[in-house]
């Protein structure tokens, strides 16, 4: 059922009672007669039976870079990735033996607003960060990922598949966990002004 037949079909039940109104004040007597009665309404709300799911979630959809530590030869610029979030529901015997899950970001290159040359992915990288105020270790942050203009290693950026989050098994890291990461474009001084843009992928494996 649509939201506009919902609204229709209030509207017309609001006509109903009022014009009901009218003729109640005048046939229904104001005191009842003899005693009240009362009814007990219960309800049983049964556990959920469906099974548990692995999901990520992510707390944002966009990440504003700012300009922060350039230097004569390079311009640098910071942010901060939304906080990815993994939870996992499953029970024990929903999981395959000797499964884990990861998760991993992949950028497209940032494209100029007003036409000026691409950035390519290789200049954007990070460094994540796994909350576990447990110290279980069951779930470990990917590497750092350097850009095109660090030195090795992994001086990659996010052109591929990089590691955001890792879990070494899934059925002991049953609940939630959080990643973070710290973003970081570098680009060289000669590169034209005006605004850039890039999508950066995140995908969940098991």
């Amino acid at each position: 059922m649509s939201t506009r037949s919902l609204v229709i079909r209030a509207a017309a039940i609001v006509a109903g009672c009022t014009m009901m109104g009218g003729v109640a004040s005048a046939a229904f007597a104001a005191d009842p007669v003899g005693a009240d009665s009362d009814v007990d309404v219960s309800v049983e709300v049964a556990d959920i039976t469906t099974p548990g799911v692995l999901a990520m979630t992510v707390g944002g959809s966009s990440a504003t870079l700012t300009e922060s530590g350039s230097t004569g030869t390079v311009r640098q610029f910071t942010g901060a990735l939304p906080t990815v979030t993994v939870t996992d529901t499953r029970t024990a015997d929903e999981i395959p033996a000797g499964a884990f899950w990861y998760v991993v970001g992949t950028s497209t290159e940032f494209v100029g607003s007003s036409g000026q040359d691409p950035i390519s992915a290789g200049h954007l990288g990070w460094t994540p960060v796994v909350a576990d105020p447990d110290g279980t270790g069951l779930v470990s942050a990917g590497p750092e990922v350097g850009t095109v203009l660090d030195g090795a290693p992994n001086n990659v950026g996010l052109v591929d598949q990089e590691l955001l989050a890792l879990s070494s098994d899934s059925a002991a890291a049953v609940g939630t966990w959080k990643a973070d990461a710290d973003l970081l474009l570098k680009v060289p001084v000669s590169t034209e002004s005006g605004t850039y843009t890039s999508t950066l992928t995140l995908s969940l494996f098991e």
